[in-house]
């Protein structure tokens, strides 16, 4: 398969996590959106395959490259919507026991976008029980584990892609691993020299890639040097919206909030970066922020309506440090921790924990520290906080 396959993949499931849950249209043919003529050439392109495929609805592989072209928008876009367009579109085998294997992988990349974790496992182990040498559900795989904390898994999983995807992708998956669980420094190095080998890579690799690098210099606290891999980044696509936020942090750390607000004032269709503009609009006494902030809530209470709580890490933010309610934080804290394991599930945890004086969140947080070995100097004030007890 080609890089760009395999990169479609790691992309769609996003090592942060998703946003809000999908609608999940009736069926394939229920009208969504209407999109003006003059819209995007991709969103173009989605328009003239969904009608190619409301005239085959049967036809599998069709199904299957528009659903991918879906979670790669969904996730260009932060637009949870075309998480549900892209199930709709597999809607004959969504339901099958054994469906084909292309099927089964994307259906364990949307599963895993809702954080149904197990379940996605479970397909993806079925896909190689048929296909030991598949490398979209390895490297799909992986990511599962690492969003769960399972960094041996991960590894493993990420050591099934050697001769089986491009050699950044490979050291980009090994790396992600690495730099959660105790090796960041070293990690960081391999991947950079990767990067910088492998210049021939597709654009979309390497902004994926300047991401990630840009993620694990400033938890290195190399500050320099990943606002030269962000903006490298942002040179190659500055309309991703993964991308958006991890800048967007980068800047809130930095105590450069007019950046942020300026970067994402017109970019606030997505829940996670309107939190960012929100956040930046208040710290820099902004009078866009009481609306901004308002419109946020109203998502939120939208979402707790339809039970979807996959929003629950940037609500806990939302609830910290747009309302300053450490109790309410430190539970939606608590409660995306139970589910998923990443650097910014952590670091809000931690934050929450200070702030709240929540004993049980301090010592989920201690005890991650020493299990995992991570080393993230974005967190250090909060995990300084806590103290030796909550």
């Amino acid at each position: 398969m080609s890089g760009k396959t395999v990169l479609a993949f790691a992309l769609a499931c996003a090592l942060t996590g998703a946003g809000a849950a999908p609608y999940i249209p009736a069926s394939g043919a229920q009208v969504l959106e209407r999109l003006p003529g003059g819209t995007s050439p991709a969103k173009r392109d989605l328009q003239r395959l969904r009608g190619a495929l409301d005239a085959r609805p049967g036809d599998l592989a069709l199904a299957t490259m528009l659903a991918q072209r879906y979670i790669e928008q969904s996730r260009r876009d932060g637009d949870p919507r075309y998480l549900g367009y892209a199930q709709a579109a597999l809607a004959p085998w969504w339901a099958q026991p054994r469906p084909p294997e292309q099927v089964l992988v994307l259906r364990a990349t949307l599963r895993q976008s809702t954080h149904q974790f197990g379940a996605a496992l479970s397909d993806l182990d079925q896909v190689l029980a048929r296909d030991s040498g598949n490398s979209q559900a390895w490297l799909t795989r992986a990511t599962v584990q690492l969003i769960t904390g399972d960094f041996a898994g991960a590894r493993a999983s990420c050591m099934r892609l050697y001769s089986r995807a491009p050699e950044l992708v490979v050291q980009a998956c090994l790396s992600s691993v690495g730099s959660v669980s105790g090796q960041a420094g070293a990690s960081y190095e391999r991947l950079l020299q990767t990067y910088a080998a492998r210049a021939d890579s597709p654009p979309a690799i390497r902004v994926w890639v300047a991401t990630l690098l840009g993620e694990m210099a400033a938890r290195l606290g190399r500050g320099e040097a990943a606002e030269t891999h962000f903006r490298a980044a942002l040179a190659l696509d500055a309309n991703d919206s993964y991308l958006l936020g991890a800048w967007a942090d980068f800047l809130l750390d930095a105590g450069r909030a007019r950046e942020v607000a300026v970067l994402l004032k017109d970019k606030t269709a997505a829940d996670a970066l309107l939190l960012r503009y929100a956040i930046a609009a208040k710290t820099a006494g902004m009078p866009d922020a009481p609306r901004a902030s308002a419109e946020l809530a109203a998502r939120f209470d939208a979402a707790m309506q339809r039970r979807d709580s996959v929003h629950q890490r940037e609500q806990a933010r939302f609830e910290l440090a747009l309302r300053g309610d450490p109790a309410a934080a430190v539970r939606l804290a608590k409660l995306n921790w139970a589910v998923q394991k990443e650097p910014a599930d952590l670091r809000i945890l931690a934050q929450a924990a200070a702030a709240s004086k929540d004993a049980e969140a301090g010592a989920l947080v201690r005890a991650w520290l020493a299990r995992s070995r991570i080393e993230d100097a974005t967190i250090a004030t909060a995990t300084a906080r806590l103290g030796s007890k909550t």
